[in-house]
């Protein structure tokens, strides 16, 4: 069975759906993954994140590493059964959390030299070692240690960052000995057009089983995020799933789709739902605005979510303004939904054929920020 199952495309865009197989189970494309940085998914259960429609979640190797590690996970069964997610589990390789540590690393060849966010301590992180903790999590889809790149960054550093980060894409290869578990390397280049478009062709003739877009989300403007993705996608093999990291709004992920990807991940939903800032199908609101103190209505009259089957914008605010933890989870059950409620409409508008029509009419509905 291949890898991506590829299932229908869009007449008028390049937007499609599929199925991704994995060791631990399939999920549907286009996906977002709910993000669990320290193998929890912040304020809710994973039955929960089930019955919202969530098939795959992200974990992160820097903060599994150093909190509990990876050898204790590992002997507690993988991180699968560590936190009881029985689907699918992506691993990002640390790279990111590494790039924004800014005065407390150092790359050079070899790998990455860090400072502990934690307790200040001295590590270095490789190609070989981000594949070996990712082995011992059991992460059914892995991705490749890269150096990401700031925006903006002058010329040669760009080059010299992407192309060590294809030098260390081949380690990682080498160093992988479960072949259960995918591996994804991640396209570096900037924002210069010619050097992505480089980088991803070298990065797809060397036998992965998927491919990732980094680098992007950085700063740069969003027609400049667009851009690098439209330059990249096509050049990606047909039977490759394509992920863009850290990517992004509720408009993001449409503009992404239509442009072929077929995977998200994004701390917004949770973040904004502990800061009180949660997603409608018109916009966002701020929770403790004012506004909303007598406000009978739900977060959205359109959402279905627990959330806004149970409780009024008045109680959401109250619950804020006195910071009651049950604000946390009630604002992250309703952003997550909503996340996860788009990426379902996606794919059932792609399955009619009517995705460029949902498309506009989504973007229009909602207030552009």
């Amino acid at each position: 069975m291949p890898i991506f199952e590829h299932i229908k495309s869009c007449s008028d865009t390049s937007a499609r759906i599929g199925k991704v197989h994995t060791h631990h189970g399939t999920f549907n494309t286009p996906a977002f993954m709910p993000v669990g940085t320290q193998a929890t998914v912040k304020s809710v259960c994973p039955n929960e994140l089930s019955e919202m429609g969530a098939e795959i979640i992200l974990g992160n190797t820097y903060h599994l590493y150093l909190r509990p590690g990876h050898r204790l996970i590992e002997k507690m069964g993988g991180l699968h059964r560590f936190m009881a997610w029985d689907g699918p589990i992506l691993t990002d390789s640390g790279g990111f959390q590494v790039f924004s540590l800014a005065q407390f690393r150092k790359i050079e060849e070899e790998g990455a030299i860090f400072r502990s966010h934690i307790d200040g301590s001295l590590h270095k992180l490789t190609p070989e070692l981000a594949v070996e903790i990712q082995e011992c999590l059991g992460s059914d889809i892995m991705m490749c240690l890269d150096t990401c790149i700031p925006y903006p960054a002058d010329e040669q550093e760009v080059r010299e960052s992407t192309a060590l980060t294809t030098r260390w894409a081949r380690r990682c290869l080498k160093a992988r000995k479960r072949q259960e578990l995918l591996l994804f390397p991640i396209v570096q280049g900037g924002m210069d057009k010619k050097l992505r478009a480089r980088h991803t062709e070298e990065l797809a003739d060397m036998g992965f089983d998927g491919m990732a877009l980094g680098g992007l989300s950085v700063g740069e403007p969003k027609e400049m995020l667009f851009e690098m993705i439209e330059v990249s996608v096509p050049l990606i093999p047909k039977h490759y799933p394509v992920y863009v990291m850290g990517v992004g709004t509720p408009e993001d992920l449409v503009n992404g789709v239509a442009r072929g990807v077929d995977m998200f991940d994004c701390v917004m939903p949770t973040r904004n739902a502990r800061n009180g800032m949660l997603f409608t199908s018109t916009g966002r609101i701020v929770i403790k605005n004012a506004c909303y103190a007598d406000d009978p209505l739900p977060v959205d009259p359109k959402c279905d979510c627990f959330t806004c089957r149970n409780f009024s914008r008045a109680y959401l605010r109250h619950l804020f303004i006195a910071r009651e933890l049950l604000s946390y989870r009630l604002n992250t059950i309703h952003n997550l939904h909503f996340y996860l409620n788009l990426m379902r409409q996606i794919r059932e508008a792609i399955a009619a054929d009517t995705f460029k029509t949902f498309m506009k009419e989504f973007l229009s509905a909602r207030q552009q920020e």
